[in-house]
């Protein structure tokens, strides 16, 4: 917890010491968010299934740094809007915990809506 506090407060300082807030409307950080995350889809275009599980030590760097795009996004987005990004991870899981129960979901890739009374 302490280093993702870290991590804000460096990213806080790197975007007020370039006075780029006001470029960090919602809407523009929720762009760059998914921008960054069809970066990542592209690193694995064209790929097998299998080859995606098992990455070049080239290509899971390439990965870190659009991984690292995502997350810089996620937070900047996740300030301007006042949310903690881990509390909306707990909430979501504990929601999910609830709409696939594991007696429903488990091994099945079902949609929790798909799932048989």
């Amino acid at each position: 917890m302490e280093r993702l506090k870290e991590l804000d407060r460096k990213l806080r300082a790197f975007v007020e010491a370039r006075n780029w807030d006001q470029f960090h409307a919602p809407k523009n950080l929720a762009i760059g968010l998914s921008v960054e995350a069809n970066e990542l889809l592209e690193l694995f275009m064209w790929q097998k299934e299998e080859e995606s599980r098992c990455p070049s030590p080239e290509l899971v760097a390439r990965i870190g740094e659009e991984v690292g795009d995502i997350v810089l996004h996620l937070f900047n987005f996740c300030h301007g809007l006042g949310l903690d990004p881990l509390e909306c991870a707990f909430r979501k899981l504990e929601l999910n915990e609830r709409k696939y129960p594991v007696e429903k979901a488990y091994g099945s890739s079902k949609k929790y809506n798909e799932f048989e009374d």
